[in-house]
């Protein structure tokens, strides 16, 4: 195996972690705000248009976070910055 197909096994895998990972940990983050407010919705009703509010906000800051690690991902797969320098090395 020569390191051109090396660099693109190991580009491939690490897209695929970045995305796995970069999406549990939010996912998971995401439900527990959801939790959270849902709970303070039901101990307070009064608050609950600026509970929604704050969470909706809170929610888009998370899933920030997973848009991130999706970019990293299609510059791994499409625009590998990696992938030039091999190619140069390699000769071809």
């Amino acid at each position: 195996m020569g390191s051109i197909e090396l660099v693109g096994i190991v580009s491939m895998a690490v897209a695929g972690l970045t995305i796995a990972i970069g999406t549990i940990a939010p996912a998971l983050g995401e439900a527990r705000a959801l939790d959270r407010a849902l709970n303070s919705m039901a101990q307070q009703p009064d608050m609950s248009n600026t509970i929604t509010r704050t969470l909706f906000v809170g929610l888009a800051m998370v899933e920030s976070t997973a848009i991130y690690c999706l970019v990293v991902a299609l510059i791994l797969i499409f625009a590998n910055p990696f992938w030039n320098h091999v190619v140069a090395a390699a000769g071809g």
